[in-house]
């Protein structure tokens, strides 16, 4: 699959932010997982994964996204650098956060763990998506289903497999809780606050920018 995208434009900006925006990405993740009150779907899913092979979550978040990134091949998706760096780069941080952060404390502090992680999310979210350098392999995913059945919304392909990812991660062991709640009403809001500050204005043209969600919503769970 040829990459998206290019770099002749603005190069070291959207690199910067790119890379910004994944470590962040992967930071308020780790966040909400320490907070033990409820993780997205995708996480969910990624947590279950974790108890049931021994796995550290951000080994499981890598290889999940491989594997969701080589159906892009029947769907026809163009990966981009973008795609490619949120397989690699979410899930070492998540590890390395989760080493250097602690377990529990008072429940002040852990929604106070929550709040950041989400809001923490959706700047991430609007970063990665900004610097226009390809979606995440799960959004791709979805994009790619709805382009191969004209018929099906985008809304309706990411609730199914949301709802599907999340029941998953919640039988195998994933901690489901008012965090997944919180994040799914929060982070679409959040995302779509941050987009306009975060978005690559376009090539020639100062006054217009970058659409950083082109073809995707602005929801990403793990991108």
């Amino acid at each position: 699959m040829a990459l998206i995208g290019n770099l002749r434009h603005r190069p070291a900006r959207r690199l910067t932010q790119l890379y910004v925006g994944l470590v962040l990405y992967g930071v308020s993740m780790a966040l909400m997982v320490r907070s033990g009150l409820g993780l997205d779907p995708w996480d969910v899913f990624h947590q279950g994964l974790s108890e049931l092979t021994g796995l550290s979550f951000g080994t499981v978040t890598v290889i999940v996204g491989a594997l969701v990134l080589l159906l892009w091949i029947p769907l026809r998706q163009r990966p981009g650098l973008g795609t490619i760096s949120n397989v690699l780069v979410i899930g070492p941080v998540v590890d390395v956060t989760l080493f250097l952060l602690p377990d529990g404390g008072p429940m002040a502090a852990r929604i106070a763990l929550l709040v950041t992680g989400i809001v923490g999310n959706g700047a991430a979210t609007a970063l990665y998506l900004g610097a226009h350098l390809g979606p995440g392999p799960r959004d791709g995913l979805m994009t790619g289903m709805v382009a191969r059945r004209p018929g099906w919304s985008v809304r309706l392909v990411r609730t199914v497999i949301e709802v599907t990812v999340l029941a998953l991660g919640w039988l195998l062991g994933g901690t489901v809780g008012v965090g997944t709640v919180a994040y799914a009403l929060a982070i679409g809001p959040l995302a779509q606050l941050f987009i306009p500050m975060f978005a690559v204005p376009a090539p020639g043209r100062p006054g217009v920018t970058r659409t950083a969600t082109e073809g995707v919503e602005p929801v990403a769970s793990t991108g």
